[in-house]
């Protein structure tokens, strides 16, 4: 049977818009994900996400026609009660999905910096932007100029007493009939000082769009191996076999070329399937691309992540220059677009 095509709608043969489409609020109810509210996004077109405003305005999982094309880790969705900042404790909330964002202060391993105030500090893994709440959550969902368009959109804080004082107001829209959505993000240093910010959108794909055979395309000037492991097998970078037991990760930094207008891309392909990913982003915001390929039993993942700065931690990036700095008051905008590729009939 082929896919119902929504180019086919008719309004007159439905009482409400809610019949194909729309957004769908609510709160976990029991386990380690008791009490984080979520929001599910159906575009009428086979895409179907969830934005958890409970955890960073996060993406759990995605799927299009049916088909998973998020990973989700062993963790579950884990409510923020249950972090732990310290060392890599990161991991034990790590649900991984369709988005974890990474930041705002380091983007890497764990590592000791020191405050002009408070002295020692201590940054965990990847940051603790994903394990805080939103608030402010609004939804919207109406016609507008002929397109029916939904939207989701939080803030999120990150702050301390002595030290930084950020927002990030995420907004992830769409629109009726779309295999797409844009994640928009603007982070502003509400302190008195200029603050040091990091960034990485893990964006991972999972099983069965993540399969033997799938691959990554893009206009790339280098690919740069971030181990010795890796660098052994650079030339199959951009290719995934079957899962092999207690293998480690392989990471690569990538380069991408932008077009005439600044824009970059890079698409996650499974022709057997006939669906891919593409994310597009303007490489002035988001100059570098991490590729984070995990190919191990149970933990089959691969992540593709737009960032500020490589996972290296802060003080590597401080010492290569490639900290975005915000003066008081100064804002910062961060937008990508994740577009379904879709080959098959129907």
């Amino acid at each position: 049977m082929k896919y119902w095509n929504y180019k086919n709608l008719d309004l007159s043969k439905i009482g409400d818009i809610s019949q194909v489409a729309g957004l769908r609020r609510y709160e976990f109810k029991e386990g380690k994900a008791k009490g984080v509210e979520a929001v599910e996004i159906h575009t009428g077109a086979g895409l179907e996400l969830t934005v958890l405003p409970g955890r960073g305005m996060d993406i759990a999982w995605i799927s299009y026609r049916g088909v998973p094309l998020s990973y989700m880790s062993k963790t579950g969705v884990v409510s923020p009660a249950y972090y732990e900042s310290a060392g890599m404790n990161w991991l034990h909330n790590f649900f991984a999905g369709g988005l974890t964002t990474c930041g705002l202060l380091n983007v890497g391993g764990p590592e000791e910096v020191e405050h002009p105030v408070i002295g020692k500090r201590t940054y965990g893994l990847h940051g603790r932007i994903s394990n805080a709440a939103a608030e402010q959550v609004s939804l919207f969902e109406d016609f507008e100029n002929g397109e029916y368009k939904m939207k989701v959109s939080g803030v999120v804080k990150e702050g301390i007493l002595h030290g930084e004082s950020l927002t990030m107001r995420r907004e992830i829209e769409t629109a009726f009939g779309k295999s797409e959505f844009t994640i928009r993000d603007t982070v502003t240093n509400r302190g008195a000082t200029a603050q040091d910010i990091m960034l990485l959108y893990h964006i991972n794909l999972g099983y069965p769009l993540l399969d033997e055979g799938t691959k990554v395309e893009c206009n790339a000037q280098a690919v740069l191996p971030q181990s010795d492991e890796a660098a052994a097998e650079l030339a199959d970078a951009f290719k995934f076999g079957n899962p092999v037991q207690d293998i480690g990760e392989r990471c690569y930094s990538v380069d991408l070329i932008p077009d005439a207008d600044g824009t970059v891309s890079v698409q996650f392909k499974n022709d057997k399937l006939g669906l891919g990913v593409e994310l597009s982003y303007k490489k002035e915001q988001l100059p570098f691309l991490n590729e984070w390929k995990m190919l191990n039993t149970k933990e089959y993942v691969v992540g593709l992540e737009p960032c500020t700065a490589l996972p290296q931690g802060y003080k590597n990036a401080k010492e290569a220059g490639s900290i975005v700095t915000l003066q008081p008051g100064e804002s910062k905008v961060f937008e990508i677009t994740y577009r379904v590729l879709d080959n098959q009939e129907g």
